[in-house]
């Protein structure tokens, strides 16, 4: 991987070019089609406009259009890379750099059931679903067999959920919703409202979690022992996470390494923008924040507008770490 191997040499010359380095920059950010990550997004674009930079509204694309648009240059950077769950994307390109952290290995994946169900049956692992009378239960369209919520068309983590039913044979015992994420977990809650057993995936942080609370509403499901696709099999064996509330076990084997979600750029933008390079060094947001910020948007404050007063508002609480990111950035223009 091509990680932090932009040198002292290039700011440097970003001080002897001062005419093109350093200075206000039009960037064009790019962000993922999932809504969980735009309020980090809209922070680092308030951060890029607090260092003098112009910054054009965020472009939304998929995993494949979004890695081939920031090789491109089409955009400068996206703040909603997950590692190592794009680490074959991001091996295919050779002028992109990850640079710090947004969250430092607090992205978690994985299976949840409903409690209820769970505790009725006892139900902990993916594999129960290869009991058929199991399989039954979580019948939503009437063929039997159960229906998961898992992730649409071109998100990578549809390559794990691939890879795991097939793993574990449960072909013959579970269907896999691929619709848009956020309607389809929307119709999963209102049948678990409704007293209906439910399967899904999720991801960390997000909404879902905050509707379906773990270990209250919902618990999580291991696998039977640590399988990745072919492109992440050096993650095999770093599965089981500790401390995973509503899980069964500790450390719980979910299936999916943890994730860091990280900052990629064009390799050429920020060798231009010293003082970006060393924000993306620096910045970094709680978990906390992001899972709260989401629980708002799924409250209906969910237009581009709300997320970006949700970032204003967060920066104006914590405006001292900010303000410290700020100086740092600054700072990579005077070394």
């Amino acid at each position: 991987m091509h990680i932090n191997k932009r040198i002292g040499a290039v700011a440097t010359a970003a001080l002897l070019l001062s005419s093109s380095y350093g200075l206000a920059a039009e960037i064009n950010p790019a962000r993922g089609t999932w809504d969980s990550g735009w309020f980090d997004t809209e922070v680092y674009i308030a951060a890029l406009r607090e260092l003098g930079h112009s910054v054009n509204e965020p472009i939304t694309l998929d995993d494949a259009v979004r890695y081939q648009a920031l090789s491109q240059r089409d955009a400068d950077f996206s703040v909603m890379e997950w590692f190592p769950l794009f680490n074959d994307r991001f091996a295919m390109f050779d002028n992109l750099d990850m640079v710090g952290y947004v969250i430092r290995g607090g992205a978690l994946e994985g299976y949840l059931v409903d409690k209820k169900t769970a505790d009725e049956y006892g139900i902990t692992s993916l594999a129960d679903f290869a009991d058929p009378e199991i399989s039954a239960l979580f019948d939503r369209n009437g063929d039997g067999i159960a229906d998961m919520v898992a992730c649409p068309p071109g998100w990578d983590c549809g390559l794990v959920i691939d890879h795991h039913i097939t793993e574990f044979s449960l072909e013959e015992h579970i269907d896999l919703i691929t619709a848009a994420y956020d309607p389809a977990m929307a119709d999963a809650i209102a049948a678990y409202e409704a007293g209906e057993p439910i399967l899904f995936y999720t991801w960390t942080p997000n909404w879902v979690l905050g509707e379906l609370v773990p270990d209250k509403d919902v618990v999580w499901l291991e696998v039977p022992y640590s399988s990745l696709p072919e492109g992440q099999s050096e993650f095999e064996g770093h599965t089981a996470i500790e401390g995973v509330v509503g899980c069964a076990t500790d450390p719980c084997e979910m299936g999916f390494p943890a994730n860091d979600i990280r900052p990629v750029g064009n390799s050429a933008f920020l060798d231009e923008n010293p003082d970006v390079y060393r924000l993306f060094e620096v910045m970094e947001i709680p978990l906390d924040a992001v899972g709260e910020q989401n629980v708002r948007m799924k409250e209906g404050e969910n237009s581009a507008e709300d997320v970006r007063r949700h970032a204003q508002e967060w920066i104006a609480a914590n405006r001292e770490l900010f303000d410290g990111w700020i100086e740092e950035a600054k700072g990579a223009l005077e070394q």
